[in-house]
């Protein structure tokens, strides 16, 4: 499975939550995705408010052949650059998260290194107007490696469908 078709089965499982755009997507990125949560808090009637507000996720999605560390380190940057350029902290601000998703046909050792020890986080008037949190992951097609910064772990679950596919298409040939 190429990159780009994995891109296309992954996409599918965002879809349903996500606004996803694929076309008009500034390079270096294949696809991109956003969303949006607000929730409100009300004590008995809905006049009387308790609280609310607001989660953000912008997703950034690459599809290369090879991941190098140098591609690795520029779609770091750029992701998490576009991603807080779109972040308005307010009052009723939780959360804007920024995830980086990567799909390599091959992926070079010290590029996964890389991505694993990314750290990123930027909170708002000390939390009190959200924070955002940065999650990367990057998935191998030819062999099924995953790799994955802390934050990035809990993604893992949204590629095992894409991992089987790959070991389906592997093992059919």
């Amino acid at each position: 499975m190429t990159s780009k078709e994995a891109l296309q089965t992954l996409l599918k499982s965002y879809y349903r939550y996500y606004n996803v755009k694929e076309e008009g997507v500034e390079p270096p990125f294949d696809a991109e995705a956003e969303f949006l949560a607000q929730d409100v808090q009300y004590f008995l009637v809905k006049s009387a408010k308790l609280g609310e507000s607001e989660s953000h996720e912008y997703i950034y999605f690459a599809a290369v052949d090879h991941l190098t560390l140098e591609q690795a380190q520029m779609l770091d940057e750029t992701a998490w650059s576009r991603g807080m350029a779109r972040v308005e902290p307010k009052p009723n601000h939780r959360n804007s998260d920024v995830h980086l998703v990567i799909l390599a046909e091959k992926m070079d050792d010290d590029a996964a290194a890389f991505l694993k020890k990314l750290r990123r986080y930027e909170s708002y008037h000390h939390t009190f107007w959200g924070w955002s949190h940065y999650r990367v992951i990057a998935l191998e097609t030819s062999s099924g490696r995953l790799t994955c910064n802390r934050m990035g772990q809990i993604l893992k679950k949204l590629f095992g469908n894409i991992k089987s596919a790959i070991k389906k298409e592997s093992n059919e040939k």
